[in-house]
């Protein structure tokens, strides 16, 4: 931060203390005896004029009791929370429910509408995903709500896919290729549910670039985690069972600049990408 001058940082600390004060509705002689000091001890700090601040038991007890930071009062921090509040607004950790779009995910694509959205799923994106697709994989473990539950994850896909944010999604190549074969996760898949996933990945590509960007990276060479950047708002990490949400403009940047390190090591852009599908469809048997 610049530097402050002595006369202006307590003119601040006075200001501050003041505001405080008078907001949560205490008086000089309620934080005396709160902080174990002279009601005309307050009334010194609050009145005075010169560049003299409390000594830092005095600071440091005004703030707690006052359920603000110390480096707020002193100017050395814009904001008043303290540093466990701030870390726990930074970052939260949310359940993430087997299902489709969840509230939390639309909730936070909502919010970020208009910025661009950088993801790395963890398997195929819904976004672009199929009705028979999206049947297949959530049939079993939604029972006789699913075609409830996709109807209703079909219209916010498609309202993502209309919003004014553009898209930028990095795959690992390997996904699509055990996904064309019907291998591991998507062993005993149809044919003809794969060659219509691939077809409408392929439509979409066309329908929605520039705005949808596609990039398939080898895992061999660089590797990542499922995770979401919310243009600047905010980046979330996929665990299985919980989101991990940061808020933090910092870790918000991070993880930024991994999804473009995935991009700049990308052996498919965006550009190259319908060729690299269309050869897959010899996988499919």
């Amino acid at each position: 931060m610049d530097r402050i001058d002595k006369r202006h940082r307590a003119t601040l600390f006075r200001d501050r203390l003041a505001a405080t004060m008078s907001g949560q509705s205490v008086s000089q002689s309620a934080l005396a005896r709160a902080i174990g000091v002279d009601r005309s001890t307050i009334s010194q700090i609050l009145n005075g004029n010169g560049t003299r601040l409390p000594n830092a038991q005095v600071v440091g007890e005004c703030a707690s009791f006052l359920g603000v930071s110390s480096d707020w009062l002193l100017g050395l921090s814009e904001r008043p929370e303290r540093a466990a509040e701030l870390l726990a607004t930074s970052m939260t950790v949310t359940e993430a429910p087997r299902a489709l779009i969840d509230e939390r995910i639309f909730d936070w694509h909502k919010e970020a509408a208009g910025y661009k959205i950088r993801h790395v799923p963890a398997g195929l994106p819904d976004m672009l995903k199929t009705h028979a697709m999206l049947s297949w994989e959530y049939e079993p473990h939604l029972g006789r709500t699913s075609e409830q539950a996709i109807g209703a994850s079909m219209d916010r896909l498609d309202w993502m896919r209309s919003m004014r944010s553009d898209y930028e999604i990095a795959l690992p190549i390997h996904e699509l290729q055990t996904f064309a074969r019907a291998e591991g996760y998507y062993a005993n898949l149809p044919p003809e549910t794969r060659r219509e996933q691939l077809e409408n990945i392929l439509d979409l590509h066309d329908q929605l670039f520039p705005t949808l960007r596609l990039f398939l990276y080898d895992a061999r060479r660089v590797w990542s985690a499922p995770i979401t950047v919310f243009g600047p708002l905010l980046s979330v990490l996929y665990l299985g069972r919980h989101y991990l949400a940061f808020r933090d403009a910092q870790k918000v940047q991070d993880f930024a600049r991994h999804f473009d390190w995935l991009v700049r090591e990308a052996e498919f852009s965006d550009r190259s990408l319908p060729t690299f599908i269309k050869s897959l469809f010899a996988e499919i048997k």
